[in-house]
């Protein structure tokens, strides 16, 4: 855009607008003029789109992943970002994937961070138009993540070594709260009274969760004899008793596994087994959506497992 293109559109204007409206027109114009002069860095307009998600509420995790991605993009496409077709972007996905071997569903994590970032652009009025818009989510092959069996379970806590291990491992089966909200709670988070809790979730948001008696007994137990004066849930079993971090409860029921001879055992999958229980049992979906602190109901529907045998008692059932 020129400044004899401004002045066009300021006249073609003025017969509908009044003086404030073409006054407001003139400064638009002129704003964009300017920035198509001398338009930032693709370094400052990081730091930019890293100021916005921290102000939406992005967590520090999410934000660090975020910035690897894009460093890296920038690191190959050292182009201004006014000038990345998608063809560009196209490029830099395919030698990235031959060059690393990196599976479909991180790719597609990679296609997804860089489509926020120049959405964000687009929106912002840095570039006129997304470059990523075009290419479409990367399929990758669907598999079945199970969800733990009550054996699974059971065989897990007879392993435990410690009280608060088993007691942790109660508290993720029973709530289905996330390793990372775990491991913030404190010890007057704890509701015994209604057997709840309140955790802060993703994006600073705070719900309910809630827990069987079994698991209020053993965890009244754990806090009767701790001997620190640590404000934490959980904590180190040795001292000085630092509040226990999520790379621990990690490496704890990794172990574990081990011992139980029980594949692929992480906190995650906790959170699929209460969805997938939940809705077998006839919990409507709405509801467990709430209980798992899900912005979207397909999330939850993704975490949630049909059995199998149900879908074949059914189908006796209904069709023979």
């Amino acid at each position: 855009m020129t400044k004899i293109e401004i002045a066009e559109i300021i006249s073609k204007s003025s017969s509908f607008l009044d003086e404030s409206q073409m006054t407001r027109l003139s400064e638009i114009l002129n704003d964009t003029l300017e920035k198509e002069k001398t338009p930032p860095s693709n370094k400052k307009l990081l730091k930019l789109f890293e100021t916005a998600k921290n102000v939406e509420g992005c967590s520090p995790k999410s934000m660090k992943y975020y910035l690897y991605i894009l460093g890296s993009f920038f690191k190959q496409v050292k182009i201004p970002v006014k000038n990345i077709t998608t063809d560009d972007v196209r490029n830099y996905l395919d030698n990235y994937s031959s060059n690393s071997k990196t599976s479909k569903v991180s790719m597609d994590n990679i296609r997804r961070v860089l489509s926020s970032f120049f959405s964000w652009l687009e929106e912002e009025d840095y570039i006129r138009k997304n470059p990523v818009k075009r290419i479409h989510k990367i399929k990758s092959l669907k598999t079945i993540k199970q969800a733990y069996t009550d054996e699974n379970i059971e065989n897990l806590k007879d392993s435990c070594s410690s009280l608060r291990d088993k007691v942790i491992i109660e508290l993720l089966s029973s709530t289905g709260m996330r390793v990372g909200e775990l491991t913030s709670l404190n010890k007057e988070s704890i509701d015994f009274d209604n057997k709840e809790c309140v955790v802060l979730g993703k994006g600073g948001k705070q719900r309910k969760v809630y827990f069987d008696s079994k698991t209020k007994i053993h965890l009244q137990n754990y806090l009767s004899s701790r001997i620190d004066d640590n404000e934490a849930l959980f904590v180190s079993l040795f001292s000085p008793f630092k509040r226990l971090q999520i790379s621990g409860v990690e490496i704890m029921l990794r172990k574990l596994g081990i011992k139980a001879n029980i594949n692929n055992v992480h906190p995650h999958r906790f959170r699929r087994t209460l969805a997938t229980k939940a809705i077998d049992k006839g919990m409507p979906v709405e509801q467990v959506q709430i209980l798992l602190g899900h912005t979207k109901i397909d999330t939850t529907m993704h975490y949630a497992i049909v059995d199998q045998t149900n879908v074949k008692n059914s189908y006796r059932r209904f069709i023979g």
